[in-house]
Parts: C-alpha cells; structure tokens; sequence
C-alpha cells in the first residue's frame, strides 16, 4: 500500500466542546494523505467518532481549522455539500431509505447531485453491485436483506458518488458476529484498490492487516499512533499499553 504524498485532509489544533462542558476533542492536529488507511481506536468516549465525524462538519469544530482538498471546509462561506460529495461515509446503521429499491437508494444521490442520466447511474449501480455480489438484490428493499448485504449496499451507495476520500464510523458494531467479515471484506478490497480510508472500528484484526497507520485516541486528544506492527508490537503509551492488555 503505497500513498502518493498529497494531503487530502489537514486538521489543525481542533477543539470540540459539547454543551455540557464535555471536551470531547482537545486541540487534535493530524493529516490523512491520499491513498492512506488511517484506523483509529481507543476507549468509548474517547472522542473517536467525534474526531470522524468533524472530517466533513457533521460535527463542527469549536475552534481550529479542517482542510479537505486545500479548502478550509470550516470557512463559513464555504460549500460544505459541494466537499461532501467527495467524502463517502458509512455509519454503524445504514440510513438506507426503507421505501426505495436497492437500486434506487444507490442511483437517487448520482442523478440528483452529480446530473447523472438514469440510465447512467443504474449501469454504474449494477456494476458496484456486481463487485460486491449482490446484483441480483437490485429491485430489493431493505428490509429483505441482512444487516450485512444492508451495510454492504450502503458502502456501495456511498461509492457510488465516486469520492476521495471514505470515512466509517464503527461499521460493523450494529451487525451479527457471522455478517462482520462480509463488510470487513469489501473494505479490505476497498483499501487494496486504493482507496483513501478513515476508520473507527473495534475490529483490531482488520487494524493489523489493513491499516497503514493505527491512532489511539483517549481524553480527546491523539495519544499514540505508527504503523499497525509498531503500533500492536510495541505500543509505548501507558494508556494505549492498558487498553491493548484488555482486547488482544
């Protein structure tokens, strides 16, 4: 896995405070560079999520700056939905609308945001389906599927706005024991075909074989972080060091 040195995302010296005084990120600067897996672990209420989700302002940072691209997304003049749409994100439930078929919860986003033909945007769909071996759940509804085939299709959905840069949010917590690997999987093809990935998961295998980098997050700020066998092997933070003892 290779990135090619361009960096896609810069975050610099970012705070979050909630209304109740949690300080759920405390001054966090970081660069994800295109072509990276970035995975990040740590303790619930570390500010994990929170770190994710301000990437693209669903959380909107107290004070700091976001980059994405080189734009400073957290200018207020700036067209948040314009960068969205090259920012994929997939959520532990999968937000997919329970009255469209498979195919239409796909094609909406790329006919409506993209100006893409129906026509267009079906072909594309059935070949994202294709890949992922659920074609033949095109003129499906959500209902009728797995929680697994469900959070496939959601990553499937996000792809197909053809974005830079994808951001999950511990995608596989909400699934049956036996559906994680078919998600764990896809993402695995994902970052081998390149794709630029921001992870937070408890699924420290998939940490270990895919991340090119791993960071640990406690108390809201980036305690720890290197390459998946420094980071598992010879973990050097006390807290990070406690919080391995307990799930490996």
């Amino acid at each position: 896995m290779s990135t090619n040195g361009d960096v896609l995302i810069q975050v610099k010296e970012v705070h979050k405070i909630f209304h109740d005084s949690l300080h759920a990120l405390n001054g966090v600067s970081e660069e994800i560079l295109r072509g990276e897996v970035v995975v990040i672990v740590g303790p619930s209420g570390s500010g994990k999520s929170t770190f994710l989700r301000s990437l693209n302002l669903l959380e909107v940072p107290t004070t700091g700056k976001i980059f994405f691209e080189g734009v400073d997304i957290t200018e207020k003049q700036t067209d948040i939905d314009k960068h969205r749409q090259k920012m994929g994100m997939v959520f532990q439930h999968f937000n997919l609308f329970p009255h469209k078929t498979i195919l239409e919860n796909i094609t909406l986003a790329p006919i409506k945001l993209l100006k893409k033909s129906k026509e267009e945007a079906e072909k594309q769909a059935m070949q994202l389906l294709k890949q992922v071996g659920l074609e033949e759940k095109a003129a499906s509804y959500p209902s009728q599927l797995s929680g697994g085939q469900k959070q496939r299709i959601a990553i499937v959905r996000s792809l197909a706005m053809e974005p830079d840069v994808m951001l999950f949010d511990e995608p596989t917590s909400a699934l049956d024991p036996e559906m994680v690997g078919e998600v764990l999987e896809l993402m695995k093809k994902l970052a081998h075909d390149g794709m630029t990935m921001v992870v937070v998961t408890h699924e420290m295998g998939f940490a270990k074989e895919v991340a090119t980098r791993v960071l640990f997050m406690d108390e809201g700020q980036i305690k720890e972080q290197g390459r998946p066998e420094e980071f598992f092997e010879n973990p050097k933070d006390p807290r990070l060091q406690e919080f391995l003892s307990k799930i490996l």
